[in-house]
C-alpha cells in the first residue's frame, strides 16, 4: 500500500464483505452522495488561484506537494474533519484525483476507503492537541508549534486554540503561497466569514533540515520557557535519521525548561521500505526511543485503537485492525507473508519536575 502518503490507504483494495439489510441501505444512501459530481468552490477555479496551484505543480518537489495531498484528504472527509479552507489549499487536481479513488472504493465495497487513514490521523491529532492544552491547566500561557505545517488550517478551525499562540514552521515558498491562497478565499467568501480562531498565528520560514530552525522560531516570538505543544504530523519520515533525531532532541531539551507535549506519527521500517527515495526515518519502537531522549511519559496508539478509530474503522477484517492483532515484533503477516507496515501515533510529555 502507499503507506507514506497522507492518503496511503488509497492503494489498498480488499475483498467484499456481506452486509446486513440496514447496513446496505445506509451504504446505498452514502454512495449516492459519492457518485454525484465533485463540487468545487468557485474561488478554486479563479484565475489567480489556478495560477498559484500551477506554480505548486511546476516548482514544488514531492515533499512540498504532499501538503496539498493532505489538504485534499481533509476537504473530502469534511463530514468528520470540517475544514472549510482545505479545498482551496489542496487545489483542483488533488481533489479530483482523491475523489475518483474514493468513488471507486465505494463502488467496489473496499474495506478501507481512500483517505480514511488521513481522516483518522487528523482527528487523532485534533483530539490530542485539545487534551494537551487542557493538561496545562492553570500553569500559565501556552503555545502550539506545528512543524512542517504545510497546508494545515487548525488555527482557523479548532476552538481549543482560542487562547493559544500558534506557530507554523515550513519552507518560505510554501508559506507564501499558502497565505496567498487564504487571502483569495477570504476575499471571495460571501456566504460565511472566515476568521482565525487561535489567539494569534505566527508563520516561521525555516527548513527543519537546517540547524537554525529553532533560532528562527525564537526570533519570531517563541518562548522556550512557556508551556508548549509540538505537533509533528506527517513529517518525521521525510527527514533523514540524523535530522529527525536532531528535531526530537531539540524538542526534548524543552522538557528541562517547561511542561512539554510532543505529538507525532512514526512509520516502522517496513513502511519506509516502500520508497527508496522519499521516506527515510523510521522507528519500530518509538515508545522505547523517546524516553531515552528525555520524555517522561509516552503513549503509543495504532490505527484502529480505541483512541484512533473515530467510528471510521468498523470492519474487523480491514487492514489496520488485522495489524493491531499481531505482535509489533512480527515483520510479516502470517496469512499472506506481506510486510507489516504500521503507522504509530505517539504522545510524549515531560517537564522540569518530570511530573507531567
Amino acid at each position: 500500500m502507499c503507506f507514506g502518503l497522507p492518503l496511503f490507504a488509497s492503494c489498498v483494495r480488499a475483498s467484499l464483505r456481506v452486509m446486513s439489510g440496514e447496513e446496505a441501505h445506509q451504504k446505498s444512501m452514502a454512495d449516492s452522495a459519492w457518485l454525484e459530481e465533485l463540487q468545487l468552490p468557485q474561488v478554486l477555479i479563479s484565475e489567480r488561484v489556478r495560477s498559484l496551484h500551477a506554480t505548486i505543480e511546476q516548482e514544488w518537489d514531492y515533499l512540498r506537494r504532499s501538503a496539498c495531498q493532505t489538504a485534499a484528504g481533509r476537504a473530502l472527509w469534511n463530514h468528520v474533519i470540517r475544514d472549510p479552507l482545505a479545498a482551496v489549499l489542496a487545489g483542483e487536481s488533488y481533489l479530483r484525483s482523491l475523489y475518483e479513488k474514493m468513488r471507486q472504493d465505494r463502488l467496489s465495497n473496499a474495506r478501507e476507503v481512500s483517505g480514511v487513514i488521513l481522516a483518522v490521523r487528523t482527528l487523532w491529532f485534533d483530539s490530542r492537541i485539545e487534551a494537551a492544552i487542557n493538561s496545562f491547566g492553570d500553569r500559565g500561557a501556552h503555545q502550539v508549534v506545528l512543524l512542517g505545517a504545510g497546508m494545515d488550517a487548525r488555527a482557523y478551525r479548532l476552538s481549543c486554540l482560542k487562547e493559544s499562540v500558534v506557530f507554523e514552521v515550513d519552507f518560505p515558498e510554501l508559506l507564501q503561497i499558502k497565505v496567498s491562497l487564504l487571502k483569495e478565499m477570504m476575499a471571495s467568501s460571501k456566504d460565511q466569514q472566515i476568521v482565525m480562531i487561535a489567539k494569534s498565528l505566527v508563520r516561521v520560514a525555516a527548513d527543519l533540515r537546517e540547524g537554525d530552525w529553532i533560532e528562527e522560531l525564537q526570533k519570531r516570538g517563541f518562548v522556550p520557557t512557556r508551556n508548549t505543544v509540538w505537533v509533528l504530523e506527517g513529517i518525521l519520515y521525510y527527514l533523514s535519521h540524523l535530522h529527525a533525531m536532531q528535531v526530537l532532541e531539540v524538542i526534548a531539551a524543552n522538557c528541562n525548561l517547561t511542561h512539554t507535549v510532543l505529538l507525532a506519527d512514526f512509520m516502522n521500517k517496513s513502511s519506509v521500505s516502500l520508497s527508496n527515495s522519499t521516506f527515510h526515518f523510521y522507528s519500530d519502537w518509538p515508545d522505547h526511543l523517546l524516553p531515552t531522549l528525555g520524555y517522561c511519559h509516552v503513549k503509543l496508539s495504532q490505527l484502529g485503537d480505541p483512541d484512533a478509530h473515530f467510528g471510521l474503522l468498523h470492519d474487523p477484517q480491514n487492514l489496520f485492525n488485522k495489524l493491531r492483532s499481531l505482535p509489533r515484533s512480527m515483520e510479516t503477516h502470517p496469512e499472506d507473508g506481506t510486510p507489516c507496515r504500521r503507522l504509530y501515533l505517539v504522545e510524549a510529555s515531560g517537564g522540569p519536575s518530570q511530573d507531567s
